[in-house]
């Protein structure tokens, strides 16, 4: 199992540094590399077990947060035909901040189980 969530870090940290890579043309590119940045680094730490549950849950508990705020109340789909720009922009970063937040908070779990376990 422990293959597995190394597997699983090394898969997260390229699709983060991919998602950072994609923020060029985003209105504000700057926040949106860093919050992806900071996936990045969690991903790296979380595969050398160098990062506690505490820190994963709270980073996770501060994105699902932005998501719930973020996400546009009139929902009009992702793509660029689905609606109104301002909302489909919205609606994919807080998805975007969604997946992160579970993504650590599974991180969090893993090494809170470890330990656990090794008590």
């Amino acid at each position: 199992m422990k293959i597995f969530f190394k597997i699983l870090s090394i898969l997260f940290t390229i699709l983060f540094l991919i998602s950072a890579g994609l923020q060029y043309n985003d209105p504000d590119p700057m926040l949106w590399v860093t919050i992806w940045s900071i996936a990045v680094v969690l991903s790296i730490l979380f595969f050398f077990d160098k990062i506690s549950s505490s820190v994963l849950f709270v980073v996770g508990a501060v994105c699902f947060i932005a998501f719930l705020i973020l996400f546009p109340s009139n929902f009009q789909g992702f793509g660029l035909d689905d609606g109104d720009i301002k909302d489909v922009e919205l609606a994919r970063e807080a998805v975007g901040l969604l997946i992160i937040a579970l993504v650590l908070f599974m991180y969090a779990f893993r090494v809170r189980y470890l330990k656990i376990k090794s008590r």
